[in-house]
């Protein structure tokens, strides 16, 4: 059998796995074992366990599980709240102005956290029954918290770009700068759609009321103070890693104490909030080590087989596509994959494909500067995926936190317009790559 048959046979065969309902890891790294073993006999079993030793020496892992933690005791001790509560306060008079604030919330909890889901839980119980009860179009105020939580994989510290970076061996700090710019590009962007839209339909988002908006000066200040705190916090995590005071595995510590003394300042630390804090973030630190461990085993096999040259020969010299029609049927296969999968599986299963070959596209960049450009294509693309029907990643959360009032075709309708802003973003990213190359070439230059 040739090379290009057995790579088409762990492909199929690892799709089949993950039709079937098995966890991602399992199906992806037992593919890999299986045919290791079968390729190169018992010595094929040193692949995973290079893997493991590869994974173990990866020192930037140390900043997942912090990051994690940070975020949990950060949202557990509804000091997230605090952000809702002033945002509610200040920008509340402006025509969908609650929705605004509902965008800025889900950048700053993308900032403390890094996960789409986190977002996507404290906007549904926090921020959509307010929206509801004031009068917000639901169709309006269900997008608005589906295109702010997937900011969460984009806005660093995002734990999806931790996951690239180890598959792609690429910088993370690189890669979390390089996500700052497109994420509040794209976070403007949603504002600029929700203020153009509820001034042409005020009914869609309504302005506070008078006795709303009777709020006393000292009262508006107090909140602001209380709501800016964990922008502090990440400020006092991410500025000295900036300016090079700090490696990014200390500022992630950094992080993480500063989030654990803030609540012990507020007096919201409790036992059981420590303890449910911990037991979470070591259950999702386990769940990325294993996809990690599994992609990492995946690609090796894929390595040895050439399946990269392969499939570089075929779209570069059999059908002769140029660079730029290579990259974007990539993105469309993401969009395709996004409809049932997750973003990391959707990451392992093509990684070891996608990350050598678009290494070697003729870009007009450096190798480098093309795969930290890339990781920001490829999460805006999984962020619109996750939000595409049928099966889209965020419509089933959505539907899963919303009230009975809000059905599936409430759903569907309200993302199309924030997914058309979104394939905007991704458009002019990929039209202008130093949208996310210019801060990290700034702060690694210096």
């Amino acid at each position: 059998m040739s090379y290009e048959m057995i790579a088409l046979l762990m492909f199929s065969s690892m799709m089949l796995m993950l039709l079937t309902g098995q966890r991602v890891f399992g199906a992806i790294g037992a593919i890999a074992a299986i045919a290791s073993i079968c390729l190169w006999g018992t010595g094929g079993g040193d692949i995973p366990f290079s893997a493991a030793m590869k994974l173990m020496k990866w020192y930037p892992l140390l900043t997942l599980p912090m990051f994690i933690f940070m975020g949990y005791i950060l949202s557990e001790t509804k000091i997230a709240d605090d952000l809702y509560k002033m945002f509610h306060v200040w920008m509340g008079p402006l025509p969908g102005g609650l929705a605004i604030g509902t965008i800025l919330l889900m950048v700053l909890i993308s900032a403390m956290n890094g996960l789409s889901v986190a977002g996507m839980a404290i906007g549904a119980t926090i921020a959509l029954p307010e929206l509801l009860k004031r009068s917000y179009d639901k169709r309006m105020v269900t997008g608005v918290i589906q295109a702010g939580s997937s900011l969460g994989i984009l806005v660093p510290p995002s734990v999806v770009l931790v996951l690239y970076a180890m598959i792609a061996r690429a910088p993370v700090g690189q890669l979390w700068l390089a996500g700052v710019l497109p994420g509040l590009m794209m976070a403007a962007m949603f504002i600029i759609y929700i203020w153009i839209r509820c001034r042409l339909q005020p009914e869609l988002g309504p302005p506070l009321s008078d006795e709303e908006r009777d709020v006393s000066r000292g009262e508006k200040y107090r909140l602001l103070a209380a709501g800016l705190l964990p922008l502090a916090i990440f400020a006092t995590m991410m500025v000295p890693f900036v300016n090079g005071w700090t490696s990014l595995v200390e500022s992630s510590a950094i992080g993480a104490l500063a989030a654990l003394l803030a609540a012990i300042f507020k007096r919201r630390l409790t036992y059981p909030i420590l303890t449910s804090s911990l037991k979470q973030t070591l259950g999702i630190s386990c769940m990325f080590m294993w996809i990690i461990l599994a992609a990492l085993g995946f690609g090796a096999v894929f390595d040895g087989l050439g399946a990269v040259k392969a499939i570089e020969n075929l779209f570069t010299e059999q059908l002769g596509l140029g660079p730029w029609t290579i990259l974007i049927l990539m993105q469309l296969s993401f969009l395709v994959m996004g409809t049932f999968l997750d973003d990391t599986a959707m990451l392992v299963i093509v990684a070891p494909l996608y990350v050598p070959l678009v290494g070697t596209l003729d870009l007009g960049m450096p190798r480098n500067e093309v795969l930290i450009w890339y990781g920001v294509l490829y999460t805006i693309t999984t962020q619109i995926a996750y939000m595409t029907p049928p099966f889209g990643y965020n419509l089933f959360l959505m539907r899963a936190m919303a009230p009975p009032s809000i059905n599936m075709r409430d759903i569907y309708a309200s993302i199309v317009p924030f997914v058309a802003v979104m394939a905007l973003a991704l458009a002019i990213v990929m039209l202008f790559p130093q949208i996310a190359l210019w801060l990290p070439d700034t702060v690694y230059g210096r």
